[in-house]
């Protein structure tokens, strides 16, 4: 299980790695760097990448609560529906798909963000800990000689190893 430093160092042997670094989304505040940034100072790059993250995280337009009802399959053999006082046939009943806190999941709902430039890609991929859950790692591949999918993929997998003491 790799600590902060070896996980950076892992991320920048990935094809096309600039820079990567690992960040605090609620303070903003990069845990560790390796690489170049994009704008030049790693700091100010954590936080607005932290600004991304908190969003995505915290937003109800990525975080629903509840997963849309699942499409009902046609009966083999069609009951007779219901009717309202109006005479309408009533609608079947819908189970409501089951939020995120009663499946157990945790940390933010959302596991990775992807921004595309014209020069590149930048990954975040959010860390699961036993804590608080307010940690991303953060990718920055060149795009001509980074590869997308892999970085992703590996990315996660990382994530997922990351000890943080």
């Amino acid at each position: 299980m790799p600590g902060i430093d070896a996980c950076l160092e892992e991320a920048m042997t990935l094809p096309g790695a600039l820079g990567a670094a690992i960040v605090d989304w609620t303070s903003g505040l990069a845990l560790g760097t390796a690489g170049q940034s994009p704008n030049g100072d790693h700091e100010a790059t954590a936080a607005e990448t932290a600004e991304l993250a908190r969003a995505a995280a915290e937003y109800s337009a990525f975080a629903p609560t509840a997963r849309p009802p699942t499409p009902a399959r046609p009966p083999t053999r069609a009951p007779a529906p219901a009717s309202r006082p109006d005479g309408h046939a009533q609608a079947p009943a819908t189970t409501p798909g089951s939020t995120a806190a009663s499946a157990g999941d945790k940390g933010p709902p959302v596991e990775d963000l992807i921004v595309t430039t014209r020069t590149g890609y930048h990954i975040l991929s959010f860390v699961e800990t036993t804590f608080d859950s307010s940690v991303f790692l953060h990718l920055w591949l060149d795009r001509d000689t980074g590869n997308l999918a892999l970085a992703r993929i590996r990315l996660g997998q990382l994530a997922e190893r990351l000890v943080l003491g």
